[in-house]
């Protein structure tokens, strides 16, 4: 069996690749994955990242210049 999540407006997908089954077993396989994925989709969060005020405030650092490109009267 392969599971295919394809996006969030469309269900998974299953496919058996090995064995027959009957409508049992395809029922009660169903029932257990369907469960499983929604119960897992309804507590997954991501945590988002605390800033803090201090790194809100402050300016990125400065990159090194760079000496492969000439500037004014410096240049060779």
């Amino acid at each position: 069996m392969t599971e295919h999540a394809t996006s969030d407006e469309h269900p998974p997908t299953m496919e058996i690749t090995r064995g027959v089954a009957n409508e049992e077993e395809l029922a009660a396989l169903i029932a257990v994955v369907s469960d499983a994925y929604a119960q897992e989709s309804a507590e997954a969060v991501a945590e988002e990242p605390r800033v803090s005020a201090w790194e809100r405030t402050q300016r990125p650092l400065r990159r090194g210049l760079r000496r492969d490109i000439p500037w004014g009267r410096f240049a060779r």
